[in-house]
């Protein structure tokens, strides 16, 4: 009997199988939906499915960078036992190098990684494979005239628990890459004042206006007051104004000007930023445990 897409769709979300292994589960079967599900947890090709609502908040991020070009992607694993996983890496690497092609996470999913299946799919099967719940949770770009890159505790070449980008325009890419250093370590919220939230510097600037004012002095010195303590944000949450911290005499963009190069933009992502990882209460299992 023929099988429709919607047939292999349903499939699909309830065993998170990959596309053609459901296709052919459904053909094996006469179009039969159980039968099909059965196929698959026999080939272990639905294994996947159980590991699915697990958080998934270890992995890599891998960074790849091409002639101007820079790429910062995320890929989760529920432990970071996984991160040391060569064929968790080298997938990981595989799907680095495809995102230099393409410009948003659902583009990266979706592309071919040269054997007729997208990345999800493979994702899928590595599920399968390696056994635990594995993401690909995001992705960002950069480009510039010269973009270098920086690992931070790297698990292997080009990826590991913080992954940085700097886009700069000159030739000295020795303090670029120190400054690439620098963002790993002091987590910068923008490259400058234009470029910070606007909502994170209006809240800013209210915390500190509630807390001149409570000094009781006369409204034309807490306004000096204020302007000074967002300078002092500012300084602390640019990264050309933070001070250098390798030479912390001089700010970061003081220090980029002395080596005649300009930065342009950076990326920072770290592994499982963001997200609420669940924890184990032991003492709560084993007072179950007694109750039972």
């Amino acid at each position: 009997m023929a099988i429709t897409a919607a047939q292999v769709k349903e499939l699909r979300d309830s065993t998170g199988a990959g596309m053609m292994d459901a296709k052919k589960a459904l053909t094996e079967n006469d179009g039969d939906m159980e039968a099909a599900v059965d196929w698959l947890r026999t080939k272990g090709l639905a294994k996947a499915a159980k590991k699915s609502g697990r958080t998934a908040a270890e992995g890599l991020v891998a960074v790849k960078t091409d002639a101007g070009v820079g790429v910062a992607v995320e890929v989760n694993s529920e432990t970071d036992f996984v991160a040391k996983n060569a064929e968790f890496q080298e997938m990981v690497g595989t799907i680095a190098g495809l995102a230099l092609n393409v410009d948003s996470v659902d583009e990266l999913s979706g592309t071919d990684v040269g054997n007729g299946k997208p990345v999800s799919e493979m994702i899928t099967d590595k599920i399968a494979t390696i056994g635990e719940n594995l993401s690909l949770r995001r992705m960002e770009k950069i480009s510039g005239g010269k973009v270098v890159s920086y690992v931070h505790n790297a698990a292997t070449d080009g990826m590991g628990g913080i992954g940085v980008l700097v886009a700069f325009d000159g030739d000295d890419a020795g303090i670029a890459r120190q400054i690439a250093m620098h963002v790993a370590a002091a987590s910068p919220a923008a490259l400058n004042e234009a470029a910070l939230d606007a909502e994170f510097v209006a809240r800013e600037r209210q915390v500190l206006t509630e807390q001149a004012r409570e000094s009781g002095k006369p409204e034309a010195v807490i306004e000096k007051m204020i302007d000074g303590r967002m300078k002092k944000f500012y300084a602390e949450n640019t990264l050309l104004g933070q001070a250098f911290v390798v030479n912390p005499d001089v700010t970061v963009e003081a220090a980029a000007k002395d080596a005649g190069i300009t930065i342009t933009g950076f990326v920072r992502m770290a592994v499982g930023e963001g997200i609420e990882k669940e924890a184990d209460d032991f003492a709560a299992e084993v007072a179950a445990m007694n109750k039972s």
